[in-house]
Formats: C-alpha cells, structure tokens, sequence
C-alpha cells in the first residue's frame, strides 16, 4: 500500500487536474480514499469506476453513477449496486438472476423493486441462500408465500423480514396452520441426530457452532423464533409465552420489546439471569413501579443499563449514579430534564448528580458556571468542555484539579491557542491531553510540535493544518503509516510537494 499516495487521495487541497492524476494510478486503495471526496466530479467517478471496479458499490450508493455509466458484464458490483439503489436497468436483474455467481444472485435478491419474473425466478433458486435472501427483505406477499417453504432456513429469514404480515409471524412462531419444515443447514449436509461441535477441525464448515437437528431443525427454529421476537410486527400474543421459555437467549429478546403487558414485563424483572433483567431495565415501556424494583436488583449491567431508560425517575437516577457506573455520557433523562429539574440538580449535595447534569451543553449560563466551580474534580471535569466557558473559568480549573481535568480542558471548543500551548507543558502531563490539543481547532504550531512527541496523538497532530508545512513534509517519511497517510491529507501541505509525489499523466 502507497499511505503517501492514499493521504493525498483524501487531501481537500487537491485541485482538479490532481484528482485526476491520482485516479489514472488508482489501486484499490487509494480508490477507497478517492471515492470519499466530497468534490469528486461524476466524470472522474467514471473514471474510478473503469479503474477500480468495486468502488462502484460506493459510488453508486451515493449517487454518483447512472445506468449509462456502468456495464453491468464488466461493472457487476457497480450494476448491483444502482439494482439496490432502484437505478438499474431491469433487464439487468434479469441477467444476475441467471448468474452463476451465487454471491451476485444472493445481492440481487436483496434488492427492492425487482421484476416480478426475478421475483419469481429468485424464490425458485437452486440454492436455499439465495431463497433466503429474498425472504428476508421481500414484500409481504412474497414472504407470506416464502412461510410455507420447506427449508427452515427460508422460514428464519421470512420471521426477520419487518414486512412480514403479523398473522404470518404468529404461524411462525407456533407452527400452527404451516405445514412442517422439511429440512434445515444440518441436515442438508449431516446425517441426524447431529450437534455441531463448537471446535469443528474442518476448514470448510460453516456452519455455526452448535448447529443442530434431530429432525426438527431444533437449532434453525430457535433462530427463527429469536428473529420474530426481535420483529416489531410480530403479534404481542404470539410472544408473550416466550417469558417463561427455558431459552435464556429468547427471553433477553423479548425483554427488548416495547408492547407487553404489564405483568409480563413483571415476570421478566424477576428472571434469573441477570443479562434479561438488564435488557429490561433499559426498556422505556417499562413503569415507574417496576423500575424503582429494578433499581435496587444487583446483578450484571442491570443498574447501570436502568440508568440509560428514558423514564427513569430524577430521584431514582440520582441514587443509580452514586451506586453504579455510569460513564461520561449524556443520559436521556438528563436530556430531557425540565429547568425546574436542571435547578434541582445543579443543587444536589449528590456530587454525582451534579456530574449527570454537567453533561449536557446547552445549559444556561449561571448554571454553566457555578458547576464550573464546583469542588469535585468529577463534575468540574464533565461541565470541562461545555461551550461559553471562558479562559479564566478553563485555568481555574486547570488550577484547582489540574491532571483530573486537563484532558476535559482540551476539549472545549473556546480554549485558546495561549491556554492549549500552556496544556501541552503542564506538568505532570496527560497522554490524553494531547491527543485532545492535536484536533483542536485553536492550536497553535507550537502545541501541535509538542504533540508530535506523544506516540498516540502524533498521527492527529500530522494531519491539522496549522502545523508548519516543512514539518508536514518531513513527516512524509515517518515511520508510522498513519503519520505519513494523516500528513499527505494535510492540506497545508505545499501544492509542490504534492505536484512531485504524483505521477505525470
């Protein structure tokens, strides 16, 4: 791989005619890098598709090749690409549905708007994959036929399909009024009773550890079952049985769902595993009763995943935050808090509390500012990169918490180019401070030189433009990869320079 050349291709600095000289020695790689750029022109996406024929999947799913643009012979990965996008030629379909690639048919069976003769001739493919694919994101009609397909597999896909009739999901799920499946992935390939080693020797099994059928395609049905649990159109009736299944594995899902009743909700905050009461915790449908349950239930993730529910009562979280992890992050509740509720957190002798709310960045400034001064190094760190703060309020921070907040300093968009230089020379210093200093806007070539002494904020340093142009180019030679890609797409970068690295047309 050319990491020079590949840094240029996402240079913002490049004009035109480079472009087009990059695209004319394009490699897969670069083409990677070419393809992101917001300037690149519809003709030189032409250009890189006829180069690099698989950029086309990017190119055209973002709009920049039409039907007359791609040979779908030579360009099949473009041409499925535009099929999935509904800006392909049909008689295209039709050709991929005759592939004997079964990778391309798979791709073809994914997309929408397909001619009904494709539809048809995908359904009766020759392999069940195929079949599957088309299941899994066809039309209703079409998946309430694919329900009565012999192959389990089919089924499973048809259970996942959110286009699914409701009345189709409930047969699937019971069985009732669909005749038996007939076979499944085990025993098309093994003779039954078969279970499927989870060290399996053989390097060309696929199958997935722990496979298995008797004859009932118990492992495929399992799956199928997961997949209309997870299904929003799946009837409430046909899962609420499923609280009390033995599969640890399907009641975690179902705990997920948003429309079950109040009492089974109550029977799954009582489950065993914890992961289950966990996935529930987080679950908005779930009342103010039983989350005040939850909040004292210990176990894995329960506390903290109850945390993250969007209903959590301001008193309940307050007590979560003191007894659990949460992390430096926004919660919906706390998001969502009223000015009433903001005042009332701002003022919690609960110094966690006050953290929550520290998180948010739109709050009013008297708020803003007496949590910039507050005497846990905790909270001054979370409000540390709210905007509007100004450089005093950021050095008497720095002041008082020093290395607890540093880092948090960094971050704020005003700190200026004086306060980030200063950061860099704190002593003791903070990794992570630079890396923070490296991508700010404000910083200073000075700063940015003394980021390039810390091995993790070096590459970030290498790509920001106000770093010297003889230093960038230095850094051409790097002997870190990233360094080297990062200072090619510096767009401070002497036009020159980059004149000489590419090739001439």
């Amino acid at each position: 791989m050319n990491h020079v050349l590949c840094g240029l291709a996402a240079n913002a600095a490049l004009s035109s005619e480079l472009v087009n000289r990059l695209i004319a020695v394009a490699d897969a790689d670069i083409a990677v890098d070419l393809a992101g750029r917001a300037d690149l022109s519809h003709a030189q996406a032409v250009a890189l598709v006829s180069r690099v024929e698989e950029i086309g999947v990017k190119l055209a799913h973002e709009g920049l090749l039409t039907a007359a643009d791609v040979d779908p012979a030579a360009q099949p990965h473009a041409a499925l690409a535009l099929l999935h996008e509904r800006a392909g030629s049909p008689e295209w379909a039709r050709l991929f549905a005759a592939d004997l690639d079964l990778e391309r048919r798979e791709k073809l069976a994914a997309c929408s708007g397909l001619p009904a003769d494709v539809v048809e001739a995908l359904a009766a493919d020759s392999d069940v994959r195929v079949v599957a694919e088309l299941a899994l994101w066809t039309t209703a009609e079409v998946a309430a036929r694919l329900a009565e397909h012999p192959h389990a597999e089919v089924r499973r896909a048809v259970a996942a399909n959110e286009a699914t009739p409701p009345d189709v999901l409930a047969a699937l799920i019971t069985g009732e009024g669909l005749p038996p499946a007939q076979r499944c992935l085990v025993c098309d390939r093994e003779a039954t009773p078969f279970v499927h080693d989870a060290q399996c020797p053989r390097p060309d099994c696929d199958l997935l550890p722990g496979a298995s059928c008797d004859g009932s395609h118990e492992s495929t049905m399992h799956d199928l079952q997961e997949a209309a649990l997870r299904n929003p159109a799946a009837p409430t009736e046909a899962v609420v049985g499923f609280a009390d299944h033995p599969s640890m594995l399907l009641r975690w899902v179902l705990a997920d769902r948003s429309d079950l009743p109040t009492e089974v909700y109550r029977r799954l905050a009582t489950d065993p595993t914890p992961g289950v009461r966990a996935e529930l915790a987080e679950n908005p449908a779930i009342d103010d009763a039983l989350i005040r349950t939850l909040a004292s239930a210990r176990g894995h993730d329960v506390q903290r995943r109850l945390a993250h529910n969007p209903h959590v009562p301001l008193d309940v979280l307050t007590h979560l935050a003191g007894a659990t992890k949460i992390g430096a992050t926004l919660l919906p509740r706390i998001a969502a808090a009223s000015p009433a509720e903001v005042q009332e957190l701002a003022q919690s002798p609960n110094p966690a509390a006050r953290m929550l709310l520290a998180q948010r960045r739109d709050l009013q400034p008297e708020v803003r500012d007496a949590l910039a001064t507050d005497s846990d190094a905790k909270v001054v760190k979370s409000i540390a990169s709210h905007p509007g703060l100004t450089e005093a309020q950021l050095r008497a921070m720095v002041d008082r918490h020093g290395v607890q907040v540093l880092a948090n300093v960094a971050t704020n968009p005003d700190a200026s180019p004086a306060l980030l230089e200063d950061l860099t020379r704190h002593e003791p210093s903070v990794q992570k401070a630079f890396r923070e200093v490296a991508r700010h806007r404000n910083a200073t070539a000075q700063a940015l030189l003394a980021c390039l002494v810390d091995k993790q904020a070096r590459p970030i340093a290498a790509g920001h433009p106000a770093l010297p142009p003889l230093v960038i180019v230095e850094l051409l030679t790097d002997a870190d990869w990233q360094v080297v890609e990062a200072a090619a797409a510096n767009p401070s970068l002497p036009l020159a320079v980059i004149s000489d690295l590419l090739p001439q047309l």
